[in-house]
């Protein structure tokens, strides 16, 4: 049925996944052996900027963390879409609570464009004091050296952007647990691949941190209102200015909250389609780094049932041992640690999202509908008003 020169090729290309996960092991470990120092005292004074919509699990523990740093000198700026936003009590008594912390609360700031985290983060920035911004999600939660380690590397005036690793807080069930390991199995080892390969010129939305000169030099956070990958392009940006981007282990964790497969479908989709428009050619490549999909392929195709079962065999090997590098080595995940046998799962789901991710450009983000078109949120005109 299929030529002999049909089979081997396809017997080929099933074994670039292999040397992608030996790669990712490779970049791991110059990576991680280095574990990024904070005792050098640089201390620069920073604005934290946490844009905030409604409420995430335990969300007053998580902004606490950012007011129990270690760090000598900074503020915390809070902006909400409007006075009826639940997080606005929260957010008040964090500022009851934490009476010698510099922390402020912005409502409704003035909607100038599609993207609803950017609206936010435009009126943050006017307030700002300092002329390091700390850009973190409302869900995000962070141990007391996370400001040290992000501020460190500014130190050299070559840098412009800072961004961090982060890992899954699951959240009760089995598609918060599913996507906690998407996170340190395939999401971080595919960022630590491409620090390798060409260094840093993109940014995590966990956590991005930029000098207010270097914002200033690419337009502002108002260049980005209607973008789709904001935090990509803040780090695409800066590293296009001639600027260095770092990428820091910051202990960055991150709620994972879906608790139902199409939740985690439509969240996953909505990531795929994002990454495909800002890095087409390298999105498109992705398929070379799947290793379960050409797994079963090869096997089909084998010529005899041991080289079969030796793709089998060396798919689990090495995806287990480049999960074991990046999640529990590295990142010290304890979800990842607990549920490891699942990334098989994972990674079957993932190339399914993947195959849609490219004829599809319609994406759900709280509650609203967006196209993306040439890296652009526009609107469904039936869109609700959104925070």
């Amino acid at each position: 049925m299929f030529s002999v020169g049909f089979r081997w090729a396809i017997l080929g290309a099933a074994t670039f996944p292999f040397l992608s996960y030996l790669f990712g092991i490779f970049a791991a470990f110059r990576f991680f052996r280095r574990r990024d120092s904070t005792a050098d005292g640089f201390t620069p004074p920073v604005s934290v900027l946490k844009p905030a919509f409604g409420l995430d699990p335990e969300a007053f523990e998580n902004f606490a963390t950012f007011c129990r740093q270690s760090y000598p000198q900074y503020e915390v700026l809070f902006a909400v879409a409007s006075e009826q936003d639940p997080a606005i009590p929260v957010i008040r008594r964090l500022i009851h609570a934490f009476p010698a912390r510099s922390i402020r609360l912005l409502v409704a700031p003035e909607t100038i464009g599609s993207n609803n985290k950017i609206n936010k983060l435009c009126a943050l920035a006017r307030e700002a004091r300092h002329a390091i911004l700390v850009v973190s999600d409302a869900d995000i939660r962070v141990g007391p050296d996370y400001l040290r380690r992000l501020a460190a590397p500014f130190r050299d005036p070559q840098v412009g952007a800072v961004t961090s690793l982060f890992t899954g807080i699951p959240h009760r069930s089995f598609w918060p647990e599913m996507e906690a390991i998407s996170i340190s199995a395939d999401f971080m080892p595919a960022v630590l691949i491409a620090r390798q390969l060409e260094g840093v010129r993109f940014a995590l939305g966990a956590t991005v941190a930029v000098r207010l000169e270097c914002l200033a030099k690419i337009g502002g956070f108002e260049a980005l209102v209607n973008e789709a990958a904001d935090d990509y392009e803040i780090g695409n940006r800066t590293a296009a200015l001639g600027y260095r981007v770092e990428l820091v282990d910051a202990s960055v964790k991150t709620w994972c909250c879906l608790n139902s497969l199409r939740d985690f479908y439509i969240q996953r989709l909505r990531w795929a389609i994002m990454a495909r428009q800002a890095r087409p050619l390298g999105y498109f490549g992705l398929i070379f780094t799947q290793g379960l999909p050409w797994a079963v392929l090869a096997a089909i195709l084998s010529p005899s049932r041991l080289l079969a079962v030796g793709f089998g065999v060396a798919y689990l090997v090495l995806r287990l041992a480049g999960v074991w590098t990046v999640g529990i080595w590295g990142l010290r995940d304890d979800s990842l640690k607990r549920r490891w046998w699942l990334v098989p799962l994972w990674d079957a789901f993932a190339f399914v999202v993947w195959l849609n991710s490219l004829v599809w450009n319609r994406v759900h983000w709280r509650g609203s509908t967006y196209r993306v078109a040439r890296g652009r949120l526009v609107p469904e005109a039936s869109n609700p008003p959104q925070g």
